[in-house]
This record gives structure tokens, sequence and C-alpha cells, in this order.
């Protein structure tokens, strides 16, 4: 099956299920129906987590619009302003003289 017959789609995260699967809406175009899709291996390689409400791009084939598989996660705002921690320098530390 040739890459052209992949539909892609942006879609929102309802609910998170063992083993990397999700439940995402569809939207209006597809009656928003709720499928099953699975994180695609780039997004498992390099550790990108999803949560319930993220918006992702998931890629459908034509013969079986009921699983899908996510290949990208929209930034969200939250993300956009940068880590949630600040990151030590262990070597350039007070105490180390």
């Amino acid at each position: 099956m040739p890459k052209e017959d992949k539909i892609e789609v942006e879609w929102v995260v309802l609910k998170s299920l063992p083993w990397a699967v999700f439940e995402v809406q569809l939207p209006e175009n597809f009656n928003n129906m709720v499928i099953r899709a699975y994180v695609s291996g780039k997004m498992q390689r390099h550790l990108i987590r999803l949560i319930p409400g993220d918006t992702v791009t998931v890629e459908l084939t034509p013969y079986d619009l009921t699983r899908g598989r996510i290949t990208f996660r929209k930034p969200t705002q939250a993300s956009q302003n940068g880590p949630r921690y600040t990151p030590r320098n262990h070597r350039n530390s007070s105490s180390a003289s």
C-alpha cells in the first residue's frame, strides 16, 4: 500500500489505555466517532508522552477506520513556556570549592 493512501487528521486524546493505546475522538467530518490508536515507534523511542486532552495527528488507512497510529503530538501552551524544572549543574555547585 503506497503512503499516499494514508488519511491524516488532527484529533483529541480522550483516554489512555494499557499498552500505549489511546482512545481518540474524531472530528465532525467522521461523525465524532471514537477510535483506538497506538503510538508510533519514533514517539516511543523519543519518550514522547501523551495525556488526555492533547491534540495529536493520527494516520488512518482507508481499509480500517476504527484503528489508527499517532504520529505527532501538537505542542500545547504549557510545553512552549519551557521546562517545568530547573536543571542543576553539580560541577559548579557552591559546596565544591
